[in-house]
């Protein structure tokens, strides 16, 4: 059988010689077996995976033409003149190559409208026509925003977002929150966002340890309309990105530097020379940020400058002498954990005479605020209006007295975990706070317990509006009494955590209001009653708006039906973990005129599936309903309530 494809001389099978010259070609074609002697198709056809070319020397496999063989230089300049925005995210979802040669494509670098229209004239001159939105570009002007969380936090997704959102309207905030991975964003990233988004405003890198310098330089010299530069957990960014940033981005309103270890002295004085704009500072866990850095950046921004954050630095009393000084825009002033500031840093910032504009101030865990110190800042800002005081261990009943006497201009008082301060500091600010004081908080002031006090005949505090005391063990039913009588106008009690507080104590309080409470919150009270509720729907029942009962045990049934009967307004209701049960939620059905959007009943173990009718009427108008912790609710029930409920946002 081999002799057919072997023939040659005279004798050939095929007069004019063997088509293949090599005895092994014909393998090619035939599939030949051993040891047979009679040939036979194969019954598989043989799969060819590309086309040949007969030819007399061989068959020769013909490449298929692709655009791919092409290099990154020629595929550039192809791109550069696609027509348009929607044309280049197509372009950009085709492989990874093109989406990186597209995101390293910045706007200058596009061809001009004329010159794609040159390029596309022999296509219109044949009967193509294009209508002008096609053509016409979309400018970027900031109006989208993105934000990237986790694993989502990658260079592939930011040069997806810097060609995606080109022609539909530009980026204008990007927030990057990582997950201090190896994987992450890195200067990469960034740098097609720079390429790519001219008008970006706002920029927010949170935990971000492979970006540094480089990705900072990138986005100065390609988004010079940034407005706010948000940074947190970048190590790797250090002075010289924040340079960069500070003298190409001269819009710079806002700024906010938290944990990068490589930012110092050099960063802030530069953004304070450079950015005239800047409003906003925020500077946090920042270790080698000094006197010189906070010195130079306030100094600089003296009259456009109007917030101010210091926290956990290492800044001594000049930063705040200077603040004094120069602050003279400053409306909110924020100091939190400053330990070498000292009592004399306060006084002297108070007696600077620049913070006059200063309407906000709170000071957390700083050992310098003393009695001397708050003084003097109460005297330096006149129009003080709110100020908390947060773990101010030397701080005592004299001070804040002083302060207030002082602060003639004060709205709102907060004390929070102020030790020293006792109950005759407390009503020491009432009586010398002014006609101005509307809110004052007491929160986890273990100093305040009630004294038999005989305090003088003076005129009530008409001007308070919200009262709120706060796991403050100490408080009682004296002082709550007390307060009844100084405070008649309030409209906003919050009195929480208090389990000194009985039915005794609450009810000269609930008499001597004359303006109708508003929002009560008692939650915690454990020795409040019905008895107190009833005598509060009762008298305030026609503006009472909001009621939070949550862990008053002692409340049952005969609450609900009183606020069922007299509360009209009542829109918001808190009875989780008191005594309540299906027969108090069928009487507040029952009600027609009660209109309850919010119901929480977590925790009442009384409350069964025999409440499904009840819930389901309240659910009319209800639009959060919180039933978690209900032992005694199956999960059926739930089922049918959230089938039935569907604008209640339902807690289970």
């Amino acid at each position: 059988m081999s002799k057919l494809f072997g023939f040659a001389g005279t004798d050939d099978f095929c007069p004019g010689g063997s088509i293949f010259r090599n005895p092994k070609e014909p393998s090619l074609f035939l599939s030949l077996g051993r040891h047979v002697d009679v040939y036979y198709p194969s019954c598989k056809r043989t799969r060819v995976s590309a086309p040949f070319v007969f030819s007399e020397e061989r068959f020769e496999q013909k490449r298929r033409a692709s655009i791919e063989v092409l290099p990154d230089e020629c595929l550039f300049e192809i791109f550069r003149r696609l027509p348009g925005g929607e044309e280049r995210s197509a372009c950009a979802c085709v492989s990874k190559r093109w989406l990186s040669l597209m995101s390293n494509m910045s706007r200058d670098e596009l061809c001009s409208k004329k010159t794609t229209q040159l390029l596309n004239e022999s296509v219109e001159k044949n009967g193509e026509v294009k209508s002008e939105a096609e053509d016409q570009e979309i400018e970027g002007d900031g109006c989208l925003s993105r934000s990237l969380e986790g694993k989502k936090a990658t260079d592939i997704r930011l040069a997806a977002i810097a060609v995606g959102t080109a022609s539909r309207g530009g980026l204008g905030k990007l927030s990057i929150r990582g997950n201090n991975s190896g994987h992450g964003v890195t200067n990469v990233g960034l740098k097609a966002i720079a390429r790519g988004c001219p008008s970006l405003r706002a920029l927010s890198l949170w935990n971000l340890p492979l970006v540094g310098d480089e990705g900072l330089y990138e986005i100065a010299n390609g988004c010079h309309m940034l407005e706010k530069l948000d940074l947190c957990g970048c190590p790797a960014i250090s002075d010289k990105g924040l340079i960069a940033i500070a003298r190409n981005c001269p819009n710079l309103t806002e700024l906010t530097i938290e944990s990068c270890s490589n930012i110092g002295n050099d960063g802030l004085q530069s953004v304070g020379r450079c950015c005239t704009n800047l409003k906003s500072i925020s500077i946090n866990d920042c270790p080698i940020v000094g006197d010189q850095g906070i010195a130079g950046l306030v100094s600089s921004a003296t009259y456009v400058l109007s917030k101010i954050k210091l926290q956990a630095l290492n800044i001594t009393d000049v930063s705040l002498a200077v603040v004094g000084h120069y602050g003279k825009s400053v409306t909110d002033l924020v100091l939190t954990s400053l330990p070498n500031v000292s009592e004399r840093g306060f006084w002297v910032m108070g007696n600077g005479h620049g913070l006059q504009k200063l309407k906000s101030f709170t000071v957390t865990s700083c050992q310098g605020v003393t009695d001397n110190g708050l003084q003097a800042v109460g005297k330096g800002c006149p129009n003080l209006r709110q100020i908390c005081l947060r773990k101010c261990a030397f701080l005592s009943d004299n001070g804040l007295v002083s302060f207030v006497k002082a602060a003639e201009s004060l709205e709102s008082l907060q004390l929070e975990k102020c030790h020293r301060i006792t109950q005759l500091g407390f009503f020491g600010s009432l009586f010398n706070c002014g006609a101005k004081l509307k809110a004052l908080a007491v929160m986890n002031c273990l100093g305040i317990r009630d004294l038999n006090l005989e305090l003088p005949q003076l005129s009530p505090c008409k001007s308070l509006r919200s009262l709120c005391i706060r796991n403050c063990p100490g408080f009682g039913d004296g002082s709550l009494a007390l307060l009844g009588k100084l405070c008649p106008l309030l409209q906003h009690v919050e009195l929480s955590g208090l389990q000194g507080v009985t039915d005794a104590g609450f009810a000269p309080l609930l008499e001597n209001c004359e303006a109708g409470l508003v929002n009560v919150n008692c939650s915690g009270c454990v020795n409040l009653s019905d008895k107190v509720v009833s005598a509060m729907t009762e008298k305030h029942g026609w503006t009472l708006e909001l009621l939070n009962l949550e862990g008053c045990v002692k409340i049952t049934d005969a609450s609900l039906a009183t606020i069922a009967e007299n509360c009209l307004l009542l829109s918001e209701l808190d009875v989780s973990k008191c005594a309540i049960s299906d027969s108090g939620l069928a009487v507040m059905a029952r009600s027609n005129s009660l209109n309850l959007q919010i119901l929480s009943v977590s925790g009442c173990s009384m409350i069964s599936d025999k409440s499904l009718p009840a819930l389901v009427k309240m659910g009319q108008t209800l639009v959060g309903l919180n039933l978690q912790h209900c032992n005694a609710i199956s999960s059926r029930t739930v089922d049918l309530l959230v089938e039935r409920l569907w604008r209640c946002d339902i807690l289970s």
